[in-house]
């Protein structure tokens, strides 16, 4: 039986994440916004580092003694069973280029599992936040995933179709599938399946804190989301799936047939 999250926790959680996402658009479309380049060969902006340093401080003043794992900063190991997990700037290439569909992600899981995912998009004026067992909330009048039933009525989206990030015969399955396919990607591509303008969004690979908040937002919205081979478990560096469920199963054959 599912374990409703505490709602105090999870009223915390929407005012941390709604004070960080504005408090990106003080670097938003700004000329002398400084952006690097990490190791891995992805953006980085100063509000990334600010608006982490944000939550980790504001998370830290209110549960000292909870894990926090970020995007940008290394990861600190708390006695309780809660972590937090941030995502800044989801989509930082959009942000460093004025381009308004970035996200602001937070997530926390407890010992029950995914417990609260929140997704802003601030330049949008845009949120979704759900708490596991207590529903959802969003600046959306729908807050549910669409009844569309087959793939080829369906929309589905993904941060990239670029060949060898997709495996090519995958792409080519979901290309020949009838299906329109659209890259309204990062969080603003979960928030659109969640909020039942599209029926799924697929990548081929995320870091936790891409996805961490859709094993929430998903379920409670009344979608489906697994890894490509079916799990829920979080992990580095693997494919996800989110859709509506009417078309989770089918999705999964092409993407592993």
């Amino acid at each position: 039986m599912q374990v409703p999250v505490d709602n105090d926790v999870f009223q915390f959680a929407k005012l941390i994440a709604a004070e960080a996402a504005t408090l990106t658009l003080d670097w938003f479309q700004s000329h002398d916004l400084k952006v690097d380049i990490k190791p891995d060969n992805t953006e980085v902006t100063d509000a990334d580092k600010a608006v982490e340093e944000y939550l980790r401080k504001a998370i830290s003043k209110e549960f000292p003694d909870d894990t926090i794992i970020g995007e940008e900063s290394e990861s600190f190991s708390g006695k309780t069973e809660r972590q937090w997990i941030i995502d800044p700037i989801d989509g930082t290439a959009s942000f460093a280029r004025g381009v308004p569909l970035f996200s602001s992600l937070l997530a926390m899981f407890d010992d029950s599992g995914p417990a609260i995912g929140i997704i802003h998009l601030p330049a949008l004026d845009e949120f979704i936040a759900a708490g596991r067992g207590v529903g959802v909330s969003s600046s959306q009048p729908n807050t549910s995933v669409s009844s569309v039933e087959n793939i080829s009525n369906s929309c589905i989206s993904s941060s990239s179709f670029d060949v060898p990030w997709w495996p090519e015969s995958s792409l080519l399955k979901i290309a020949a599938s009838g299906a329109k396919t659209r890259t309204w990607g990062d969080g603003y591509g979960y928030f659109l399946v969640a909020t039942g303008r599209i029926e799924a969004m697929i990548d081929p690979s995320l870091y936790t804190y891409d996805v961490a908040p859709m094993l929430t937002i998903i379920p409670e919205s009344g979608g489906r989301i697994s890894s490509w081979d079916g799990k829920t478990e979080l992990k580095d560096k693997i494919g996800w799936v989110a859709t509506n469920g009417l078309i989770h199963d089918d999705l999964l054959t092409i993407l592993n047939s």
